[in-house]
């Protein structure tokens, strides 16, 4: 049974990824990554399978990067958390108030620079990428892009630290990763199909940024209320299959 903290964790990585500051980089990712260029991938035709393998196996090791970049992250936040537990109640209105702020950056209400922030890659050579190169490239983007989804992430991070365990912290940002990375492997493999989608669905992309900005301030009314654990169990009730109930 994946309780309802591992489900938010798992959404929060999707709704990241289909952000404006994720989705539009993507396609160039997947060229480097293919060690082919972007304009080849939309020809007429069908992708060579060497190509379309180079590209799977590589995203695969790219996402590796960047979950592990997250891990670190939470265990880092647990950490921290744990030595300051008697001040718990003041790092939980402090960590709601970032993240409040954060939420009305996405909804546009005023800017945050470092959160527009975007990670640039050196594509000029596509030839000479490998397991390792991908996993470093990985490593890059989890970091370059931290400001950029340090909305939910700060969120999930947050709820990792205030964990009863290390194990549950870090599987709340594992989970959180593979959101994230899972739509990078798929589009690597389903190469075609995910160019047109992104070309299709750039015209959204506003939507799903301010989408991002209620849910961030929502979960900060939840955190400093301690509402979470409430909404969790009301949604159990009201929903039992979808948690294995």
């Amino acid at each position: 049974m994946l309780d309802v903290s591992i489900w938010g964790a798992f959404i929060g990585g999707l709704i990241v990824f289909f952000s404006p500051c994720v989705l539009p980089i993507v396609p160039f990712y997947i060229s480097y990554m293919a060690g082919a260029g972007l304009a080849g991938l939309k020809e007429d035709g069908v992708i060579p399978s060497d190509i379309r393998r180079k590209a799977l196996i590589s995203a695969l090791f790219f996402s590796l990067g960047i979950i592990t970049v997250f891990v670190l992250l939470g265990a880092a936040a647990f950490s921290i958390s744990q030595a300051f537990r008697s001040f718990q109640d003041e790092f939980r209105w402090f960590a709601g108030t970032i993240i409040f702020l954060m939420g009305l950056h996405f909804l546009g209400v005023f800017k945050i620079g470092f959160l527009d922030r975007q990670f640039q890659l050196n594509v000029g050579d596509t030839g000479k990428m490998d397991i390792v190169g991908s996993f470093l490239v990985g490593l890059a983007f989890a970091a370059g892009w931290t400001p950029c989804v340090g909305g939910v992430l700060t969120a999930v991070i947050m709820t990792a630290s205030l964990e009863s365990s290390a194990y549950r912290g870090l599987l709340l940002l594992f989970t959180f990763g593979v959101g994230l990375t899972l739509p990078f492997v798929l589009a690597a493999f389903f190469i075609k199909p995910f160019l047109r989608f992104a070309a299709q669905f750039r015209p959204y992309l506003g939507y799903v940024e301010k989408l991002m900005g209620l849910i961030l301030i929502f979960f900060s009314i939840l955190l400093v209320t301690g509402s979470i654990s409430t909404i969790a169990n009301w949604m159990l009730l009201v929903f039992p299959e979808l948690f294995g109930v």
